[in-house]
């Protein structure tokens, strides 16, 4: 007879067991370069103020059958949403909303004979729940990453229910926390597919340049079965190379290819080249670019020449629309007005965006800082809350790890020192680099203050020695007052690395004129000021290698009260939410086509 106490051992085993297996899978590399089915469109939905959806079970989606028979629910007839989009931006009702939405739709899934299926998003706000003809079947937590799940033992060819619980309530373990400086957009907010694959696909590579070498490219192919002796070529047309090698036990190869054909990538001339990835039973083709990016001394070197950073950040965010960035034309209409500016390089702040503007970044030539939303107020000593920013690593570097425009993997923003703090950093940095060594590691601090006796600019925390680019945001001339002339503020800060000015800058709401040296006018004028003031103090800082204004785009930010200037944006955009370019917009132009 099994003992009470071993009885609940097993069942507490059991039970953690299908729970894990509950968890999203990781993705495999190249969604948009399967064969795919979409599931945009309409969702039925319904709202779930009190999270009363579960307990009632309406995954099941019953109906009536006898006279007997009632439900005090239906997803026909009711609400119906745009995925992906959020839900804020489409009900007047739900502009605030702040809990628990249920999406719902039908869908036909034809198999092929020995193939799978997974369903795969490419994003879901901020946590969710998928349901699959009456199961659970997959529970994933982050917004800004995405995950699938294999469902070719439970889907049928017809009349599929797929319903899908989001929920987007702040919580103090969460990833970012209680409290960020933008909209917390909840719902499904990326693009949602069918995938098919044959029964032993092609899962995961990785194929980049060498970290110094300007003619050797590394590769590595994992087959999604561990077997042994499996033929796999990968072929660049364009270079003249070709290579077929046998996997190992691990279902895996690695190689190496020589060429002195290469043409690098660079912002000036973004060239890419058709991989061809082939197994047996799988094929499949990603535009891929080449270059090198590493540090020395005090400089960036990319393709072995010191470059200046010429950097914006923005979110991904259509103002005009007051909503989520999701599609193609979303991503060009961001990405141009970034390169009207003159950047050759991208902030994606907070978080990772959506893979239409990361490729689409990388084809017009922008350099990408990509980062997971570890922003202020994060709980450092919740073992549970490392957990799930590692997993959010993990998931964002294996998504863009071919994409040769990111340069910098972000690891946190504006963080305060402490033990904690720096343990769970730390194993961010170990995570990015057991997967990437490829990528600069960098992190945006607040920390830099005057130091009175010295009259210089410093910063103490010992921290920065551990990344490979420092960056700071400091926003002279807004919340902090000028201790000195800006021509004659000095910094010593990050010194033997290179430094980047992540942030600065100031709000100004658009059309508005008045006092140039008035902080309180929230003008355009004062704001031109501040440029002024702070692209002179940059003059004086030794070791700057690059500068991104905070931000692009006004955009909508619940900490923002000001009932004239504000009505709950973010006035720092150096265009308005309307899309016209404030007075600091032309300064910043001006600097870049200097540099």
């Amino acid at each position: 007879m099994i003992k009470l106490n071993n009885l609940h051992f097993v069942l507490s085993l059991f039970f953690s067991l299908m729970v894990a297996n509950l968890f999203a899978q990781q993705t495999m590399t190249n969604v948009y370069g399967r064969r795919v089915q979409s599931l945009n469109g309409k969702w039925d939905a319904i709202v779930d103020l009190y999270d009363q959806g579960k307990k009632n079970k309406i995954y099941l989606n019953k109906k009536p059958e006898n006279k007997t028979d009632f439900y005090e629910y239906a997803f026909e007839n009711g609400l119906r949403l745009n995925v992906p989009s959020d839900w804020n931006s489409q009900m007047p009702e739900l502009k605030y909303y702040e809990g628990t939405i249920w999406y719902a739709r039908r869908f036909d899934a034809a198999k092929d004979r020995g193939g799978r299926l997974f369903l795969y998003f490419g994003a879901v706000s901020y946590r969710c729940r998928i349901y699959l003809n009456g199961q659970e079947i997959a529970q994933h937590e982050g917004g800004f990453t995405p995950f699938q799940v294999e469902i070719t033992d439970a889907v049928k060819e017809k009349n599929n229910f797929l319903a899908v619980e989001v929920n987007n309530t702040r919580r103090v373990d969460a990833i970012p926390a209680m409290a960020f400086d933008w909209w917390n957009y909840g719902g499904i907010t990326r693009d949602v597919f069918l995938i098919r694959t044959p029964s032993v696909f092609i899962d995961d590579y990785f194929i980049q340049l060498d970290k110094t070498g300007a003619d050797k490219i590394n590769a590595s192919v994992k087959l999604s079965e561990k077997k042994a002796n499996i033929p796999v070529t990968i072929e660049i047309p364009e270079l003249q190379l070709k290579q077929t090698l046998m996997t190992d036990a691990h279902g895996e190869i690695k190689t190496a290819f020589v060429s002195q054909k290469i043409k690098r990538w660079s912002p000036s001339a973004p060239t890419l080249y058709q991989v061809k990835i082939s197994s047996p039973d799988d094929q499949i083709e990603e535009e891929i670019g080449f270059r090198n990016v590493w540090v020395k001394g005090e400089d960036v070197y990319l393709n072995g020449q010191s470059i200046f950073l010429k950097s914006i950040s923005f979110h991904e965010e259509i103002p005009q629309r007051r909503g989520r960035a999701f599609s193609q034309a979303d991503a060009a209409m961001l990405l141009s007005e970034a390169k009207a500016l003159g950047c050759n390089m991208i902030r994606l702040a907070h978080y990772p965006q959506n893979e239409h503007i990361v490729r689409m970044a990388e084809k017009m030539g922008f350099l990408l800082w990509e980062e997971i939303p570890v922003w202020q107020g994060i709980d450092f000593d919740n073992e549970a809350t490392e957990e799930k920013a590692t997993k959010m690593m993990r998931e964002m570097v294996a998504r863009d790890k071919n994409r040769c425009a990111l340069t910098f993997w972000g690891v946190a923003n504006e963080t305060q020192p402490s033990e904690s703090r720096n343990t769970f950093i730390r194993q961010l940095i170990a995570t990015c680099r057991s997967m990437d060594t490829t990528r600069l590691i960098t992190a945006a601090f607040d920390l830099v203050r005057f130091d009175k006796e010295r009259q210089m600019f410093v910063m103490d925390d010992p921290f920065i020695k551990e990344l490979d680019v420092v960056a700071v945001n400091k926003y002279m001339g807004w919340y902090h007052p000028w201790p000195v002339a800006p021509d004659k503020a000095k910094w010593e800060v990050a010194k033997g690395q290179p430094l980047i000015i992540s942030e600065f800058g100031g709000e100004a709401l658009s059309g508005k004129t008045g006092d140039a040296d008035v902080v309180s006018s929230w003008s355009e004028d004062y704001q031109a000021t501040l440029y002024k003031n702070n692209l002179e103090m940059f003059k004086h800082i030794p070791n700057l290698r690059g500068t991104s204004p905070w931000v692009l785009f006004d955009f909508r930010s619940p900490f923002r009260f000001h009932p004239t200037n504000q009505e709950g944006w973010n006035r720092k955009g150096l265009i308005s939410d309307q899309g016209y370019r404030k007075k600091a917009w032309f300064l910043m132009k001006a600097y870049y086509d200097s540099k």
